[in-house]
């Protein structure tokens, strides 16, 4: 296939680099780390199966041109950038994989290219970009792929193929919102709580941030080191369970239990909206927490938790306040 990489931090490396080495013709579109990439390419560090790639790269979408598969793994702050550099690599056959986190992704591609073009990859890996072209992958790997709106295909085989060929764990979903949800079923503790940790336990219960105090993030172990953090994960993973199954997709209560078993297999690992918190990048709010929000109050669903999370989060990235339910649709 030939394959364009649309946003090339930690995930869209790390997945483009596996491709690359595999065979598969992949172009990095970048933005950053253009100079650093194109001459020394990309260097994945995984213990003992550590590896570097030489993969195309282009500054511009229109170096690249129609591609059989690109995959979007831009932040969802950067949405509003898909028809600039997206249309340039679309052909009449080609496909678009958003492994990007949150909820709306698939909707937003589908408005622009049309909905049979879409797919959606929920990338359950834990990963950090040290620097341009230098990826850290400390676990998991595994993606959840399945079609917008539509079972699964021939077309979602051969992606899922694609990707097997190059080392990757695949588990095609019958259904792509059920995978979505299963997803933020961990993103919106552990993400949340990790940059919501800065304002203390205090402001979490009053869901607002005392300005006057500013503490250290905490990563996933520290979390699930100290029993109140680790309460607040349950009660937040219960609410978004309970959202996803007002919606008709049956999670199990027994996903409490796995995602932080699977959690404390991670070490002392440090989410990506807890990173680009520290580096005082915008945050994916609106897709990874408030339009879930958004969901659970539409049906009704008490989720406290959620509430007070979003407002700490609002108050600690001193993003413009919102009206949840008037901003987001």
């Amino acid at each position: 296939m030939k394959i364009a990489v649309v946003g090339c931090g930690a995930v869209g490396s790390y997945y483009g680099a596996l491709l690359s080495r595999a065979g598969e013709e992949v172009h990095f579109l970048l933005r950053t780390g253009y100079e650093v990439v194109s001459k020394q390419g990309v260097e994945i560090v995984s213990g003992d199966r550590s590896f570097a790639v030489n993969p195309h790269c282009a500054r511009n979408p229109d170096q690249i041109g129609w591609c059989d598969l690109v995959l979007i793994a831009l932040k969802t702050t950067a949405n509003r950038e898909f028809g600039r550099l997206i249309s340039p690599l679309v052909g009449p056959h080609t496909a678009l994989l958003t492994l990007q986190n949150g909820l709306g992704n698939e909707e937003q591609l589908a408005e622009l290219f049309g909905s049979e073009r879409v797919l959606g990859g929920l990338c359950f890996v834990c990963l950090e970009r040290i620097e341009a072209g230098k990826i850290l992958h400390t676990a998991h790997g595994n993606i959840y792929l399945g079609e917008y709106q539509r079972p699964p295909s021939a077309r979602t085989r051969r992606v899922a193929d694609c990707f097997r060929r190059a080392g990757v764990s695949i588990t095609i979903a019958d259904r792509l919102d059920f995978a979505r949800w299963e997803k933020l079923v961990w993103n919106i503790p552990f993400n949340g709580l990790s940059v919501a940790s800065a304002a203390g336990w205090g402001s979490l219960i009053a869901g607002a941030w005392d300005r006057g105090q500013r503490f250290d993030c905490l990563s996933t172990k520290q979390l699930l080191d100290d029993t109140r953090w680790t309460e607040a994960v349950r009660e937040l993973t219960r609410e978004v369970i309970a959202i996803a199954n007002g919606l008709g997709l049956e999670l199990d209560l027994n996903l409490v239990d796995a995602q932080i078993a699977r959690s404390r297999e991670m070490g002392s690992y440090r989410p990506s909206t807890l990173i680009d918190f520290e580096l005082g990048r915008e945050l994916e709010l609106t897709s990874l927490f408030e339009s879930p929000l958004l969901e659970g109050r539409q049906l009704g669903i008490p989720t406290p938790w959620l509430e007070r999370l979003c407002g700490v989060l609002r108050d600690l990235t001193d993003q413009d306040k919102v009206n949840v339910g008037q901003t987001i649709s």
